[in-house]
């Protein structure tokens, strides 16, 4: 059912968003990794699901899981719920689980959509998901207008490895590797 549903998005998307991928040999062919994109449109995800070869994963608000027919594709399509707001254990145990088997987590540092325009400060969740995990983290930047029949590209940057021995209960440091990361991902986004 998934490969059938996938193969349909993946036409729809091609022919609506016309996607342009950059980068995609940052993504390992095999082994865990964490894609991290900035958040610009609610099908931003969609296009990232339907360009990439192996099974990704995705946290998505656990608000969105109420509706059925939603909670229904995210069963299909490997999307599990988050809560937001605080520390969500078992979205972290099935996102270190999704790694530890050799999976792609994919993740949204700014927690909404459109965060970093709304002045919303980056989650730092994932870089102590890739620290705990040992996993890398891919940056991706979207741009595009999501209109449909317009260009969605997407930019992939070089693996950012967090050192697991790094003192991430110092904040000041937390931040300092939160903000590189989501600096990286600005930087892709405006390419």
């Amino acid at each position: 059912m998934r490969v059938i549903l996938k193969a349909i998005f993946h036409f729809l998307v091609i022919i609506v968003y016309r996607p342009k991928v950059t980068g995609k040999e940052n993504i390992p062919a095999e082994g865990a990794c964490l894609i991290c994109p900035n958040h610009v449109h609610a099908l931003d995800s969609a296009v990232i699901l339907t360009t990439q070869k192996r099974q990704v994963y995705f946290m998505a608000k656990d608000v969105l899981f109420k509706n059925a027919f939603i909670k229904w594709l995210a069963k299909i399509f490997g999307i599990f719920p988050v809560k937001r707001g605080g520390k969500d254990i078992e979205a972290i145990k099935t996102s270190l689980r999704i790694l530890k088997k050799g999976g792609i987590l994919a993740m949204f540092p700014e927690g909404t959509r459109q965060g970093l325009a709304k002045g919303v400060k980056p989650k730092s969740g994932a870089i102590l998901i890739a620290a705990k995990s040992g996993a890398p983290i891919i940056p991706c930047g979207v741009k595009g207008s999501f209109k449909p029949f317009t260009k969605v590209t997407l930019n992939y940057g070089k693996p950012i490895l967090i050192d697991k021995d790094a003192d991430l209960n110092n904040k000041e440091v937390l931040d300092e590797l939160t903000t590189n990361m989501m600096n990286e991902i600005i930087r892709l986004s405006k390419m």
